[in-house]
């Protein structure tokens, strides 16, 4: 049995568990532990890096077993484990965090746009390439100048920012047919695998350039960090 602990607690950083599974994946050895801290890559959001009893690991999720393993980087090979062996895992936190930021601002950002009547079409929580992505299921006009689309860019920033003073949690639950749904107070819901912050004034330098418009689709690129932790 695996325990996903990235889900319970975004901020956990390290922990002593079991091996939970061995095994091989494109002829290089893997190992899956029971309580895992790792995030794999995926919905829009990239993997942990990670250390198990110090070797420096890339989850990925194992489609045969559907376990979250460990696998190494490069070349470098992992030591033979034994399934119930006692290891120490960790993660990069600040890089975990730094994710789970940009994560929760997507989601923040996508309540911003469906405030403005637009559907969402497309996200990436990628750093440096993070980005939400509408549709305009009825024609606005703002968005055919420039002027037009920088006043609907202000109108997510303005929404964007009180959201994140008056720091509204960020709660989640699994629903009825085992969908994790992610919530940000009652501003958003959304079925989501990713990892976030407590809470929305957790965000700090959110930052959306001008919205873009090509074939049709609004693209909201946005940058933003965890504040500083004490």
């Amino acid at each position: 049995m695996q325990i996903p602990a990235y889900y319970a607690d975004t901020y956990e950083e390290q922990a002593h568990t079991r091996v939970a599974a061995i095994g091989e994946r494109d002829g290089a050895p893997w190992v899956a532990v029971e309580r895992c801290l790792f995030h794999p890559q995926g919905g829009g959001q990239p993997a942990d890096r990670g250390w198990v009893d110090g070797h420096e690991v890339v989850p990925v999720r194992d489609h045969d077993s559907g376990l979250v393993v460990a696998v190494t980087r490069g070349e470098a090979a992992l030591p033979v484990f034994s399934i119930g062996q006692p290891v120490e895992v960790r993660i990069d936190l600040p890089a975990r965090i730094a994710h789970a930021a940009l994560h929760t601002a997507g989601h923040l950002i996508e309540a911003a746009g469906r405030a403005q009547g637009w559907a969402l079409a497309a996200n990436s929580h990628f750093p440096g390439q993070a980005r939400i992505e509408f549709t305009a299921p009825q024609p606005d006009a703002r968005l055919d100048s420039p002027e037009g689309r920088e006043e609907a860019t202000e109108a997510l920033r303005t929404e964007v920012a009180g959201a994140i003073a008056q720091n509204l949690p960020v709660t989640w639950e699994n629903d009825a047919e085992g969908r994790r749904i992610v919530h940000l107070a009652g501003l958003h819901s959304a079925p989501c695998g990713g990892t976030h912050v407590s809470g929305l004034g957790d965000l700090a330098d959110v930052a959306l350039p001008t919205l873009k418009v090509k074939k049709g689709r609004i693209r909201v690129s946005y940058s933003a960090a965890h504040r500083e932790r004490s």
